[in-house]
């Protein structure tokens, strides 16, 4: 059994708050724009209603709430022009193995996750310029949903002076690499969507999934991040806080964890440095 000893702190009710985490933790955003929480309707005192002034307007008893603005309350207004679509705010589109968006050369406009060269493996985040691995739901496959890593970096200048736990997930497909950095090396050199600078996430970035308005299970948009695991995922970031032996993971919340526990991993690539 790993050690889950942790500690944790919710980095992002506001997109304001993701920022102040950029602050606070150097380097941490790499996009230039920031999404919304996902969180469009607002609280009455009993419950989650729509946003209005006669319960959470500025001279009502919950005032300045965060489904009344940004992109998520222009959303639920009809007012929010998307490049792709996606739940509340978001804005994603679908990319083809090929490195083509959804409807452009041989990809189709609907593609569904798998290997094939016309078959989907990426989504683009259209605010932050970001594109995310898709996970699929194939045993026999490196980007299987259920595969679990440790952390494990042996660059000296970001990984705290730990590199941390070489091959010690759970369960992945070549049993001998379990681990964040052999996970990243194996899918960029099979070329996902065509590219190989694919990275580990830092945390901020990670943060820029998550969708507050989820009740249960995986809180992020399952429309364009199908077979998605509700499980911390790995960011490439060790933790100042908690010593070198902790690193940076994510669910909604940003968390110290144990370099040696088994986590999720979607890698990421893109956006503006």
């Amino acid at each position: 059994m790993p050690n889950n000893t942790h500690f944790s702190v919710r980095t992002s009710i506001t997109p304001a708050l993701t920022l102040l985490a950029g602050v606070l933790n150097p380097g941490s955003l790499c996009a230039t724009n920031l999404t919304d929480t996902g969180q469009d309707l607002c609280y009455n005192g009993s419950g989650m209603v729509a946003c209005d002034a006669s319960t959470t307007g500025d001279s009502a008893a919950y005032p300045g709430q965060d489904g009344r603005f940004g992109r998520d309350a222009a959303a639920a207004a009809g007012q929010l022009s998307k490049i792709g679509a996606g739940e509340a705010g978001f804005d994603y589109t679908k990319i083809c193995n090929s490195g083509e968006p959804a409807g452009n050369g041989d990809c189709p406009a609907n593609p569904v996750p798998g290997n094939g060269t016309n078959d989907w493996g990426c989504t683009r985040d259209n605010v932050t310029n970001l594109i995310w691995e898709v996970k699929i739901n194939d045993v026999a496959h490196l980007r299987h949903h259920a595969w679990t890593y440790s952390w494990y970096s042996t660059d000296g200048t970001t990984n705290g002076g730990n590199a941390g736990t070489p091959d010690g997930g759970d369960n992945c497909l070549d049993t001998t690499r379990c681990d964040t950095e052999k996970f990243l090396a194996d899918v960029n050199a099979a070329g996902l969507c065509g590219q190989s600078d694919w990275r580990v996430p830092n945390p901020g970035e990670l943060q820029t999934l998550a969708n507050y308005s989820k009740a249960s299970g995986p809180p992020i948009d399952n429309g364009y991040f199908p077979n998605a695991v509700n499980a911390f995922h790995w960011s490439a970031s060790s933790t100042a806080i908690a010593g070198a032996t902790y690193a940076w993971a994510g669910n909604g919340r940003s968390g110290g964890f144990p370099k040696s526990n088994q986590y999720a991993v979607r890698l990421v690539r893109g956006g503006q440095p």
